[in-house]
């Protein structure tokens, strides 16, 4: 079986652990039942762990109960950079081995469910994950206008140690600040012509991450400097993005790409457009 399932971009700013989007980056999972375990993947991470520990073999395994079967995977979604790499490939992997349900498997698996949902369902999602009520996702409105410039560092920044730094408490004016950011958001990612700039405002997580990053702040700046209608962190980052449309992206990914060789930070720099459809399966 066949499963094809997109990146995502999580937070979007002030949505944490709560929105994200899909992007036009892909995982591709090719299962078929054998007399033993194989798996050869190439692409972003290929030949990084073709052995049991490869995430694809044990998601697959545990829906199908075995390691008897052979696996290739296939992505173009940069590893622990922020773009949903995990979640992506969980769902297409669980739906390779025939999971009822690959959205369910792909979030408890994060212990959150928006980067999952994404994959799953295409679009702007909000998700919501507990492990006594699982995951609820529902997809929201988004204008055609708006496309997104990633830039990506070659440095690998993991979720895990990206939550390390964030604080146990939130002072109250942030978490409100930040409700009315999200609210304003959704309304501007649903119609552009609504859109806010402040909308895409972070207190409770960017913050405490741009020490992790030194290059973070300005070249957020640099985004929304040359055209971006805003910018922020792509999940846990290292990742950037900036929001923009078919009228701005080729000068503001022409900014970055000056920005990563003025501060000599290897990196790719992608334009994309929101992933639709979400997961496929044939």
């Amino acid at each position: 079986m066949f499963a094809r399932a997109p990146a995502s971009s999580a937070n979007l700013g002030p949505g944490f652990d709560t929105l994200a989007v899909a992007l036009s980056l892909y995982v591709d999972v090719t299962l078929e039942l054998a007399d033993e375990l194989s798996i050869v993947s190439d692409g972003c991470g290929g030949g990084r762990f073709d052995d049991e520990r490869h995430l694809g073999v044990r998601v697959a395994a545990g829906v199908l109960g075995h390691s008897n079967f052979a696996m290739h995977v296939t992505s173009s979604i940069p590893l622990a950079r922020g773009l949903g790499s995990s979640a992506a490939l969980a769902v297409a992997a669980a739906a390779a081995a025939g999971a009822p349900d690959p959205l369910a498997i792909a979030a408890a698996l994060d212990g959150h469910g928006e980067n999952a949902a994404a994959s799953t369902l295409g679009g702007l999602v909000v998700a919501k994950y507990s492990p006594g009520e699982g995951v609820l996702a529902r997809q929201l409105p988004l204008d055609d206008t708006w496309r997104f410039v990633a830039v990506v560092p070659e440095e690998e920044l993991s979720t895990a140690d990206a939550r390390r730094v964030l604080p146990s408490e939130v002072p109250f004016e942030d978490a409100v600040a930040n409700l009315n950011a999200m609210g304003l958001l959704i309304a501007g990612l649903g119609n552009h012509q609504e859109f806010v700039a402040s909308s895409m405002d972070d207190a409770l997580h960017q913050p405490h991450r741009s020490a992790l990053l030194g290059f973070a702040e300005p070249l957020l700046a640099c985004l929304r400097e040359s055209g971006a209608a805003a910018s922020c962190w792509s999940g846990a980052g290292p990742t950037m993005l900036g929001l923009v449309t078919a009228a701005t992206d080729d000068a503001v990914a022409t900014a970055a790409k000056e920005f990563l060789h003025a501060h000599s930070i290897p990196g790719e720099v992608f334009v994309l457009d929101a992933d639709r459809v979400g997961l496929v399966t044939r």
